[in-house]
């Protein structure tokens, strides 16, 4: 008989499961629940995008592209990055085309970290760095942004956790699951710590749009930033396409040239038709963003409105579509709460410790839906806390 236990490889097999696909697997046998859980637009992707992927579809478009995705879509990336943030990239050299953010995320830490490496990543945030630094034979280091300091990365804390190994800083702003942003003095503050070092930053822009009040800046616009970034971002969040799996990166041609080796290899290119429909929403999609930015922002002001009435404590999110609410007031750990609230009141949010141990606490509850879905949902939260 085969023994599994010498054949698989250690890493994956010590790897924790999503932390948001295990709480997902309690739905599964439940038809009545009303879910706040999923990170995802509830709009359709727009019919002027669609209809480009149709056009593409008609006319035969359905061979593979260069692995660095069309031209045509790398152009408009760029032409997008420099008209919405007021940074100039090559498309040949500097820019590729991935499936989705997470592809993106994966080859930027892939191609950089080396065993012995490590990686610091600010906490409560996606499930996504830590596991893949592992996998590349790195070594997390996780910095806790707390409540009190609006889930922020400050540079003391970073210039507490830097030492000789640090490879790489990971920015994952607009946060998910806090909603939390970094503001220019934030990012100048970090940039004048590392300027003078070999030390990267990956930062997850995947949010970029999503703000609300104060427009996101990237950290590759700050002096001597550009040559060490990597921006992952891709086109599931401001453009409504998360089944499309499109993303990109743009970073310096010498990194790109590294990980556009690893995507070769592993994937080819990113699916055809998407690539279509990618480059007409970003040449195109600037309304459709400015739309369903605003129909967030309500959702954004109603659902904290709500849960503050109710008596949690709830940081007031400047990005993304996500609130965390702190329920650590009712004696029930993150796991407890979020179990009880889906048995008891039929209603799914994601415990915080999905995101990491420092979201004991929290949950979060995803905006990405219609108001009154949501405000079914929190009439529930709402009874359901007072049997407390």
């Amino acid at each position: 008989m085969m023994n599994y236990d010498e054949i698989l490889s250690k890493k994956v097999v010590d790897m924790k499961p999503s932390g948001i696909r295990k709480f997902f697997d309690f739905l599964s046998d439940r038809k009545d629940v009303i879910s706040l859980t999923v990170g995802q637009p509830d709009f359709v992707t727009p019919w002027h995008i669609r209809d480009a992927a149709i056009d593409s579809l008609q006319k035969g478009k359905t061979y593979y592209t260069s692995n660095s995705g069309t031209m045509e879509l790398r152009e408009e990336i760029c032409r997008y990055m420099e008209r919405r943030y007021a940074l100039t990239y090559s498309p040949e050299k500097e820019t590729l085309v991935t499936v989705g953010g997470s592809e993106a995320i994966d080859l930027a830490i892939r191609a950089c970290v080396c065993a012995g490496d490590e990686v610091i990543i600010p906490v409560p945030s996606f499930v996504c760095y830590g596991p893949i630094v592992t996998l590349a034979g790195g070594t997390p280091v996780y910095i806790e942004c707390t409540e009190e300091n609006r889930f922020r990365l400050t540079a003391e804390q970073l210039k507490q956790a830097i030492t000789e190994k640090t490879k790489m800083i990971v920015l994952p702003f607009p946060n998910n699951p806090t909603g939390a942003i970094l503001e220019k003095e934030d990012l100048e503050a970090i940039a004048a710590l590392i300027r003078d070092t070999n030390i990267l930053l990956l930062s997850d822009e995947i949010y970029a749009e999503l703000t609300y009040g104060v427009k996101h800046i990237s950290i590759a616009s700050l002096p001597g930033m550009r040559e060490r970034t990597i921006i992952a971002s891709g086109f599931s969040k401001s453009y409504a396409m998360t089944g499309w799996r499109i993303g990109y990166t743009l970073a310096p041609p010498e990194i790109t040239k590294q990980m556009l080796k690893i995507h070769q290899y592993a994937i080819m290119c990113a699916p055809t038709v998407s690539q279509y429909a990618a480059a007409e929403a970003v040449k195109n999609g600037d309304e459709d963003i400015a739309y369903m930015t605003g129909q967030y922002d309500q959702r954004r002001k109603l659902i904290v409105s709500e849960l503050r009435a109710m008596g949690l404590a709830c940081f007031e999110p400047q990005g993304a579509f996500y609130v965390f609410p702190n329920i650590g007031t009712f004696g029930l750990s993150s796991d407890e709460f979020c179990e009880r609230l889906l048995s008891e009141a039929g209603v799914a949010i994601v415990p915080g410790t999905a995101f990491g141990d420092s979201g004991e606490g929290f949950a979060r509850i995803s905006y990405a839906y219609s108001i009154n879905h949501i405000m079914k949902a929190l009439e529930k939260i709402d009874k359901f806390i007072h049997t407390l």
